[in-house]
């Protein structure tokens, strides 16, 4: 059964930064795409950023691409979400998903977390 489970979620202030952690067991993690998401209150959950098994391609949303990076290291089944310069509009539950058949930001993953908070404050 996969497990994903997130951290590092918060409150910061508008400008500010935070860094997200997805840990996962129970699939061979190195061999499946893993990517983040959001949701704010009333909306629906978005995409935010993906990135291939073998690290070499990673895909943006619009509104996060140039100051969000998302990184994995295979070997702490662990994938990262850097966020710099928040925004107020960036306030979200973010959740980790795990999946195959990366292709793009329409990917949608098989599996995901139980989310953290992220409150950016203006």
């Amino acid at each position: 059964q996969v497990q994903l489970v997130e951290s590092g979620g918060g409150l910061v202030q508008a400008g500010g930064s935070l860094r997200l952690s997805c840990a996962a067991s129970g699939r061979t993690f190195s061999s499946y795409a893993m990517g983040w998401f959001r949701q704010a209150p009333g909306k629906e959950r978005e995409f935010v950023a993906a990135i291939s098994w073998n690290l070499r391609r990673t895909y943006y949303a619009h509104s996060v691409k140039g100051r969000f990076t998302i990184s994995r290291d295979n070997a702490k089944n662990t994938v990262y979400l850097q966020m710099n310069t928040l925004k107020s509009e960036d306030t979200a539950v973010y959740y980790c998903a795990l999946g195959s058949n990366l292709y793009g930001t329409g990917w949608r993953g098989d599996y995901w977390g139980q989310g953290t908070q992220v409150t950016v404050s203006s």
